[in-house]
């Protein structure tokens, strides 16, 4: 990791012992303009000799892995197939099955309230629901994501509100109230109510500044 803000605490010094690394990877694909898939996997690590002494190895303790496919743009689940691959207990992938109870369901707002009433507790795997819950927030960052992937979008053609009016629409519905900056009281949104341009992400200004393109900023946003 680069560029870390000098609020963010020094890397762990050698008197500290690493005891666990948990790692999740979320990645959403394009299908057609009408579905998007997203592959969200969870691994959880033990350090070598932790666990067995002279291990010279990592342990891997989890290795679990969720597709799903869902309709775009309202995000409902069309089919989800949920492998436990490494896992403590010889039982765990029995709970597989039950994961198609999602099928229908929106994995937009409310997400997270709907997996605590399915599979909070006893009724689901933990490391699981919180895949699930990481893989949620993707599928709103690739509402506009979708549009742009468009093989038939014209080169250098950025409005994807023109181009898809009932998904702009969607992608507003989910992205309002989602945090302080999308306050539905707040001034992005009453930009956006409004019609005007909202300020252009900072990671897409800094990118075409990199590339001495900043002219077309103006026709990004």
């Amino acid at each position: 990791m680069t560029n870390l803000d000098s609020r963010i605490p020094p890397p762990p010094g050698e008197e500290e012992i690493p005891i666990h690394s948990r790692e999740y990877s979320v990645r959403c694909f394009r299908i057609d303009s009408s579905h998007m898939r997203m592959r969200g996997q969870v691994t959880d690590t033990k350090p070598a000799g932790l666990y067995v002494d002279g291990d010279t190895e990592p342990l891997n303790v989890h290795d679990m892995v969720v597709d799903v496919v869902v309709t775009f743009p309202f995000l409902e689940i069309m089919s989800i197939v949920v492998v436990l691959d490494t896992h403590p207990h010889e039982t765990c992938p029995s709970i597989e099955a039950a994961y198609q109870q999602l099928v229908g369901t929106s994995i937009s707002r409310g997400f997270s309230r709907k997996l605590t009433e399915l599979f909070g507790g006893p009724n689901g795997c933990t490391h699981i629901g919180a895949l699930l819950r990481a893989m949620a927030p993707v599928a709103i960052q690739s509402m506009y994501s979708m549009q742009l992937a468009d093989p038939d979008r014209p080169p250098g053609v950025w409005d994807t509100a023109q181009r898809d009016p009932a998904a702009a629409a969607q992608a507003q519905a989910f992205t309002r109230n989602s945090c302080h900056v999308w306050d539905e009281n707040g001034e992005m949104m009453a930009a956006v109510e409004r019609g005007e341009p909202i300020e252009s992400p900072i990671w897409i200004r800094d990118r075409l500044e990199k590339l001495d393109r900043l002219d077309e900023l103006t026709e990004w946003r």
